[in-house]
Parts: C-alpha cells; sequence; structure tokens
C-alpha cells in the first residue's frame, strides 16, 4: 500500500531549544504544533544545548538530508580544571586537577593549543554519544560500565576563538568525596563542520594542557545561513497552536533558495523534471554525483556543492538537481523530486 501523502503546508521551522529538552523532545511537540506527523530535524542538540534546531514539516523533511551537513556555528563556556564522564556538565566528575596545574596557564598557552585544535583535523567523538557500536548506542555502553573507543573521524574547525577566560571555584561529587576547586572557564565561539562534538573540543583542549576540562554551556548560533534570529521559542509557538494560528514555516521554496543556487525553469522544464525526465545542463553547475559528501566528520553528510533548486514558472520547488553525463551527453538530472507527475504551464 502505497504512503499517504503528509497534508497541510510544507516548510522549515527554525526552534530555539530550550535546556533538559531532547531534540526528540522538539519533534514531538512539534508534530502537535504542525497538526502532522511528518517532522523531522536536523542536527541533534544534546539536552544540555540550547540554541537553532532546525525541524522539516511535510515535504521539507526531504531538504534535511542537506540542512544537516551545513557550517554550524557554536558558542561555548569550556571549564578547564575538572574532566566529567560525559564532557559536559550533564556527566558525573571523573578527575580534578589541582591548583597547581591550573594557575601555571598562560592565555598564549591557551590560545596555542587552540590553534592546534584549529582546521582540518581527526577527532574521536565523545564516547557518551549516539554513535552505535555493533548495533548499540556508545552512550548505552558506556553507562553501563563498558569502555568503549570510538575511531577518530575527519572534522573541519573553520575557527576557534577565545573571548574571555575567567577564574572561579567550583564543587564537585568525586566519588564519595566533594571537592571544592579552582576553575578557569573559557567563553569560546566555534564554527565547524557537520559531525563536530564541541565536547570532544573541550575534552582535548583540556587534555592538552594537563588540566582535564568539560563543556558547562553550549549555544548553537547557526546553521549555514540560517541563524538563531530565525529561530522561535517553543512557549511561542505553542501559544499560537492555542490561538489557532499557523506555525511560522519558512516555506519549502525559500529554505531551498537559502540551501541551494537557484534555477528558474521553463514549464516544459518543469514538467520534465517532474516526470523524471532529465533537462539541459544548468549553466556554471559542476557535475557531481548525488549525493555529494564533504569533510563532515566521517559522517557522509550530503552537501550542497553542485546541487541545483529548479523552481517552476509559478516559484513552486520542483526539483533538487545536479549536471550529470548520460550517454556521453551533459544534462541535469533529477537528484530529488518534488512535484511528481505534475505538468506546468506557463504563468
Amino acid at each position: 500500500m502505497a504512503k499517504k501523502a503528509p497534508t497541510g503546508p510544507s516548510g522549515l521551522i527554525v526552534v530555539d531549544k530550550p535546556a533538559g529538552l531532547t531534540s526528540h523532545d522538539v519533534v514531538s511537540k512539534m508534530r502537535w504544533i504542525a497538526g502532522t506527523r511528518k517532522v523531522g530535524h536536523a542536527g541533534t542538540l544534546d539536552p544540555m544545548a540550547t540554541g537553532v534546531l532546525i525541524l522539516g514539516v511535510n515535504k521539507a523533511t526531504r531538504l534535511l538530508t542537506w540542512v544537516v551537513g551545513e557550517t554550524k556555528t557554536y558558542t561555548a563556556t569550556i571549564r578547564l580544571g575538572v574532566s566529567t564522564l560525559t564532557d559536559d556538565a550533564d556527566g558525573e566528575a571523573t578527575a580534578v586537577a589541582n591548583d597547581g596545574a591550573l594557575n601555571s596557564i598562560s592565555e598564549d598557552a591557551i590560545r596555542q593549543h587552540i590553534a592546534d585544535l584549529t582546521g582540518d583535523i581527526m577527532q574521536v567523538p565523545s564516547a557518551v554519544s549516539a554513535i552505535k557500536v555493533n548495533g548499540v548506542r556508545s552512550y548505552t555502553r558506556v553507562r553501563s560500565g563498558e569502555e568503549v573507543e570510538l575511531e577518530a573521524r575527519p572534522i573541519t574547525v573553520h575557527s576557534f576563538d577565545l573571548h574571555d577566560a575567567r577564574p572561579a571555584t567550583a564543587t564537585y561529587q568525586l566519588g564519595e568525596e566533594e571537592v571544592s576547586t579552582s576553575v578557569l572557564d573559557l567563553d569560546v565561539t566555534v564554527v565547524c563542520s557537520a559531525g563536530t562534538y564541541i565536547r570532544a573540543l573541550a575534552r582535548d583542549l583540556g587534555a592538552a594542557l594537563g588540566t582535564g576540562a568539560h563543556l558547562t554551556a553550549l549555544r548553537r548560533t547557526a546553521i549555514g545561513e540560517i541563524c538563531a534570529e530565525d529561530a522561535h521559542t517553543l512557549d511561542e509557538l505553542i501559544a499560537r497552536r492555542e490561538a489557532e494560528q499557523a506555525a511560522p514555516l519558512l516555506p519549502i521554496e525559500e529554505a531551498a533558495r537559502r540551501l541551494f543556487a537557484v534555477r528558474n525553469l521553463t514549464a516544459a522544464e518543469a514538467t520534465d523534471l517532474a516526470n523524471g525526465r532529465r533537462i539541459t545542463p544548468t549553466e556554471g553547475s559542476p557535475a557531481t554525483t548525488a549525493p555529494k559528501t564533504g569533510s563532515t566528520g566521517g559522517h557522509d553528510k550530503p552537501t550542497t556543492t553542485g546541487l541545483t533548486a529548479a523552481l517552476a514558472p509559478n516559484g513552486t520547488l520542483v526539483a533538487i538537481i545536479e549536471n550529470t553525463r548520460f550517454r556521453r551527453e551533459n544534462v541535469a538530472a533529477p537528484v530529488l523530486v518534488f512535484e511528481a507527475g505534475t505538468t506546468f504551464k506557463e504563468n
């Protein structure tokens, strides 16, 4: 039996995720807000983290494949002096540095080790992560007492900027002992490829400095060109739903414009693509093999390089297309069709 087509408007919605909720919790709430089961998200945020979480509604869920691969921007606070099981504030403390080790660290040393973690690097993800090891989530194995070693994967840290270093005192439960210790809180901004774990950057910085470290705050401020200014709070969205107002979706056509280069089609071209046929190549777009993957943390996240959003004369998003070779000819072929079987007319 064919799947029932989703009803209602399609588009992306940007949510400012609050602390304490999982990304799936937000999806569940959005299903009620949007009045459809067809909701997904791109780019998981840990419960502790806040900020930009992009959700797709109805047909727009099919765009999330490419949203996931976009560059991410974060602000974070890294606490030097204490290591935790999860590399963030949600995990129990596993080690505390002595005051001497912390006091001997200069700002120049911090900046040098931050520089070492910038650019194209290999990163071992945090053991308490959703990565599957032989079919079981890594965090499940760790929390059951198992030691897990994940493989390093390539990532790109485009920038890693230190804004402030603030000495503080904090108290932690270390085993059965309560320990009060000096710490150094670093306020940073990171721009990175998909698949980068900011918790792991904190862990690796602490290891390089010999103090240990973990995240105490993490906020995602942008995914590609979509930023926090585009986001809505859950309280705002719930209030709109209760007032029987439509969810403020970013229309699927506008979302595609933000993610891809755009090609305006003739009616004949739009009809051909809607029916799975190839058209003449897109001028200025390189030939690619879809989905094209980049250096995105070993996750093989498709990127938008070489892909084009194809719009019908009436502005409808018909398909995502790419230039390719077919029977020794250059053509543009549909990668993803949104208006299957439709016949278009010129305006």
